[in-house]
Formats: structure tokens, C-alpha cells, sequence
């Protein structure tokens, strides 16, 4: 079998870029594929520091440009493809749906049509969501029923059951990843924990859907980087694997945690506003196979992370207010 030779679609976003950075750690050279031209440095993990491998980058969009993504694999004959290329705003899928179901369906199944003709591919990594459970009550496994709440669920779980059509028929070796909520340096300024971090260095008041209530695990990029390179060199063709850790936290309390340790109270820089449509109470995923099967473990707590995420805001406090505050739509 050949050395692992990586692609990474949707590079620009934050979990994209992370595992770029990851896995230049690790000594792999990686091409990075996004829609748009690379963002801001300090959006972009892999530009902080030398690595041991490269990070080359290609301005490719799977809407528009999968004729250009086919002759790249062609040509350099990738041995892995690991996809993060989604629309993945959950509240604003309700404004473009349509949008939402040409990336998150009908693309992502043109890429599979492309990927099952390439007889190179060793893997393929369907990095999707679990949002398709829906709400969820207790710890839950890979085979929980699909149970979606809004256009963004919606549109991964049909590109999540496609997947498995060409899995089953045309012996496509893929695997795919469902995630806790990730966080890390360098994520967008609109996801919660940088927001709030961003709000409270800067005394603006921070909005808070339904006063947070919801509760959710969060999971250090790095650590699911390292999760996403197991399961992409030793994950079982056809199996979902769950990424998370055990540390349950309300949104609240989370919020509390960031603004203790900038010397902030929870009433000075929090407005309550009411619940977004759709909004799940709670994901739980029991990351149990990941953890027995391929010898995965979390080592980045939430308070580490926090401060992690706190260290990149001051390293670039400059260039923050430069960085979009707010998510910008692009169909």
C-alpha cells in the first residue's frame, strides 16, 4: 500500500484548517482544497508555525468546480480524502434551505459519483453531524435513528444515507465522523466560545438564544483532528464513528466559565434572547467504538481549551477586529 497521501476539502473552515495543521504536525505534505481564497492567518492554524510536512493550497468549489477537483485527484492520486466542505450554519439553513441542499446533497453526492471511479482512493472520510439524531436523550451510539429538526440536519442526513447507497453497491471506501461541538484557536468569531471571548475583551454585550439551556459537549479540534486521523487510516469501510468526550456543560455555564476567567460577570455582558427555531436540546454521543476500536482518547479539557482559545484572541487582538463577527452567507 502507498504512504498516505492527503486532500482535505473545505480547508477554510475551522475544522478544516485545524486538521490541515494537524496533520502537517504529523509529517504529511496536505493539499487543501476551499471555495473561497485562504481567510486571515489567524483563521488558519497551519500558518503559526513551521511543521514538519506542508500545507499547499487550491481554490476549489464542489458547487462549481468538481471538473478541476477530478483532475487534481487524477493527477496526484490522493490516497485519502477527508471532506469538510458543508453548508453548516444550522439557524440560517431556515432563510436559504434550497442552498443547504445543493451543497450538503446534491454536490457531496456528485463528489461520491466522482470518488467510486478512482480506483488510487484508499479512504474516504465523510466528516458530517449529529444533528441528524435530532434532540437526543442519554448517550447515544452510531445506529440511533435519523431524526432531524431543521434544513441543515435535513440535508446532512440525506447526504449521510446517499453515502451509504454507494458504500453497500459500488464498494466505496468510505467512513464517516459525527462530532461533538468542536472549539480551538482560530475559530470563527460567530461560534460561542470565541464570541464570547470576543464580546468580553472588547465590552460588547453578548446575545444568548433562550439563556443557554441547551446542553452540549465540546471537543478541542486538536483532539478530534487526532480522532479523524485514526479513523481515516484505520476506520472499518462503511462505519460511523462518534467523536466526543463525557464533559457535559449548558451553554450557560459554559458562557460563565469563559467570562470568569476574563474577570467578566455573566449579567454585565449577556443579553437572554428567545430560542432559535429548531434548536436541539441536547446532543450526548457515546464516542465508546472510537475509544475500543481504535484506540482513541480526549486529552484537552474544556478549562484548558477555554484558555487555549483565550491565548489565540490576545496573540492577535490586532487583527480580531479585522475577522467577520457575524456569518456571511454564500450560496
Amino acid at each position: 500500500m502507498a504512504d498516505p497521501k492527503f486532500i482535505v476539502l473545505g480547508s477554510n473552515s475551522f475544522s478544516g484548517a485545524t486538521f490541515c495543521d494537524y496533520l502537517a504536525e504529523q509529517g504529511y505534505d496536505v493539499t487543501a482544497t476551499s471555495r473561497s481564497a485562504e481567510p486571515h492567518d489567524a483563521q488558519l492554524p497551519y500558518k503559526w508555525q513551521q511543521r514538519p510536512g506542508k500545507v499547499r493550497f487550491e481554490k476549489i468549489d464542489i458547487n462549481y468546480d468538481l471538473d478541476a477537483l477530478a483532475a487534481l485527484l487524477k493527477r496526484e492520486r490522493f490516497t485519502h480524502v477527508v471532506n469538510f466542505a458543508a453548508q453548516s450554519m444550522v439557524g440560517q439553513s431556515w432563510d436559504h434551505p434550497d442552498d443547504w441542499m445543493m451543497t450538503n446533497v446534491v454536490s457531496t453526492v456528485r463528489l461520491h459519483v466522482l470518488l467510486r471511479g478512482l480506483d488510487f482512493l484508499d479512504r474516504y472520510v465523510h466528516v458530517t453531524t449529529p444533528e441528524v439524531y435530532g434532540s437526543t436523550e442519554g448517550w447515544v451510539r452510531e445506529k440511533t435513528p435519523f431524526n432531524p429538526s431543521t434544513p441543515y440536519a435535513v440535508s446532512r442526513a440525506a447526504g449521510d444515507m446517499s453515502l451509504k447507497t454507494f458504500v453497500d453497491t459500488y464498494q466505496l471506501p468510505a467512513v464517516s465522523t459525527r462530532a461533538a461541538n468542536v472549539y480551538g484557536p482560530g475559530q470563527q468569531l460567530y461560534r460561542i466560545i470565541p464570541r464570547t471571548v470576543y464580546a468580553a475583551m472588547t465590552g460588547q454585550k453578548l446575545r444568548l438564544d433562550g439563556g443557554g439551556k441547551s446542553v452540549r459537549v465540546f471537543i478541542d479540534m486538536r483532539d478530534a483532528s487526532d480522532a479523524t486521523l485514526k479513523i481515516a487510516l484505520k476506520g472499518k469501510v462503511g462505519e460511523t464513528y462518534h467523536i466526543s468526550g463525557y464533559e457535559l456543560v449548558s451553554i450557560r455555564e459554559l458562557v460563565e466559565l469563559i467570562l470568569k476567567k476574563l474577570g467578566k460577570s455573566f449579567d454585565e455582558c449577556v443579553d437572554v434572547g428567545p430560542d432559535r427555531p429548531g434548536k436541539d436540546a441536547a446532543y450526548m454521543l457515546d464516542s465508546f467504538k472510537l475509544r475500543t476500536e481504535l484506540g482513541w482518547q480526549d486529552k484537552v479539557s474544556l478549562d484548558e481549551g477555554i484558555s487555549n482559545v483565550i491565548s489565540w484572541a490576545e496573540r492577535f487582538r490586532n487583527d480580531i477586529p479585522k475577522l467577520d463577527a457575524n456569518y456571511i452567507h454564500k450560496a
